[in-house]
Order: C-alpha cells, then structure tokens, then sequence
C-alpha cells in the first residue's frame, strides 16, 4: 500500500505526451493515480487515447507535434507541483517505485533536484535483462524549476540542475508489440537522425559504416551480454546493428540526393 497523503510531502504532478496510445495510455495512467495531478499533452490522436485519458484526468490539453525534446517541456512546464514525474505513454511506474518515491521526497536535502530510476523493458514475450536494455537508469523525477528536457530528437534526455538521487523501484518499458514496430521505429528514428547529421555536416564513409555496424552487434550480444536473453536477445542485437547501419546509409543518401 503506498504511504498516506496526509504525510508531509510535496505536491508531486506527473506529465505524459501521447500519440494514438490507446493501447497504453490506461496502464500508464494507472501507475500515476496516487500522484495529485497528472498533466498529458495529446498530439491530436486520432484514436480513444484522448478519451482514455480524461478518464484520470481534466488536465488533458491538445498540441501540434514539434518533436519530443520541445513537447515533453511543455507537458514539464504545465505542471503544478513541486516535484514532476514524467513518463512516456508506453511506460509503467511500478508500485514499488511510486512508495518510494513518496518516502524518499519526504526528507530529500534542498540541494537535490532529481531522482532516477531503473528502467526494464517487456519484448518479445519476455523481460529484457542485457544487452545494454538494462538497467538503462533514467531521470524522470525532477523538481519543478530546476530541469529542463534536452538533447537531440529523437533522442530526448531530462537533465536536473545540482544533485540526483538513484532510486531502486523500477519503470516498467512496453517497448515494441512486436519485431515489425521495432523496425518501424528504427526506420523513423534513422532518418530523423541522418537529416540531423546532415545539417551538421557530418559524412558517411563506408569503412566507418561498416565498422559501427559491425561493432554494435558485438557490442550488445557479447560484451553486454544479449546472448544471455537468449532468441530476444540475437535479434534486438541485429535490428540495433541494423540501425546504426541505417542511420550511416541514410546519410550517404542524403549526400548524393539530386534536387
């Protein structure tokens, strides 16, 4: 059961961005009841994710889509408490986490402004345990006023002025439904990322894409262990190669693209 409200502890808000979640809005929202307001920013779905939400929440509020790092910000600066958790639709706060969140915030010094968590994701019918999947710790508890959203889309990262603090309860992750999601994804992401690279001025050599390509499996299977998570594991290792792969070969089309 999770600690009672009448303790002393901060007003605690949580922020969510959606696109047609139907399918995971609810479980997300579920794991944020206990919190005292929950914010989600909707970019015009075209699904019952809108209608889904309002279920947990007056605060749902409509906006055109201008990439993740500037639409997770807004959800953060809607936000009324004195402390933020902020999810991604497909994302799960598991009780375990939310009491400790409750004890923890409860005495936290001044000078700490974020607490991180563990992050495990679900895929193909399994909980990932390798391969770099886990722990893959993130920020996601952060005072109000004192953190920002930052880095390159799609890549989103929260970042916290001063002190964080790293929690042990666990954010669940429903990554993929399944393996043609995942390659969906990597083919969304690949582009977004080789226009970036592009507009920096980076080139695709293929020796380097060869040798990133390469590496990455390695990488993930052996040195961080996929080959422990078993047929899940060989294959998120080779769609990742398969990424990087993309994001180089993307590149060098750009480059050699005639208006």
């Amino acid at each position: 059961m999770l600690v009672s409200k009448t303790m002393a502890i901060p007003k605690i808000s949580a922020a969510v961005i959606t696109f047609n979640e139907e399918k995971n809005i609810c479980r997300c929202l579920e794991s944020l009841r206990w919190t005292d307001e929950i914010i989600v920013v909707d970019s015009f779905s075209t699904d019952a994710t809108v209608e889904l939400a309002q279920r947990y929440t007056d605060k749902v509020v409509q906006r055109d889509w201008p990439g993740h790092v500037l639409q997770k910000q807004f959800a953060l600066e809607q936000a009324t408490g004195d402390w933020i958790i902020s999810l991604d639709a497909d994302e799960e706060l598991t009780a375990e986490a939310a009491a400790e969140i409750q004890q923890v915030l409860a005495g936290l010094p001044p000078e700490s402004n974020g607490c991180s968590f563990p992050r495990q994701s679900f895929y193909l019918g399994r909980w990932i345990k390798h391969g770099g999947w886990y722990p893959d710790r993130k920020l996601r508890l952060v005072r109000r006023g004192h953190a920002r959203w930052a880095g390159d889309d799609p890549h989103d990262k929260l970042i916290a002025d001063g002190a964080t603090r790293d929690l042990r309860g666990r954010i669940h992750h429903y990554v993929y439904s399944d393996i043609s999601h995942q390659l969906r994804t990597v083919d969304s992401f690949s582009g977004i990322t080789a226009g970036q690279w592009r507009s920096e001025g980076r080139r695709a050599a293929a020796s380097v894409m060869i040798a990133k390509t390469i590496g990455k499996f390695f990488e993930t299977y052996l040195w961080k262990l996929g080959i422990l998570d078993g047929m899940p594991g060989f294959i998120i290792s080779l769609i990742s190669s398969y990424y990087v792969f993309l994001k180089y070969a993307k590149l060098w089309e750009l480059q050699h693209r005639k208006d």
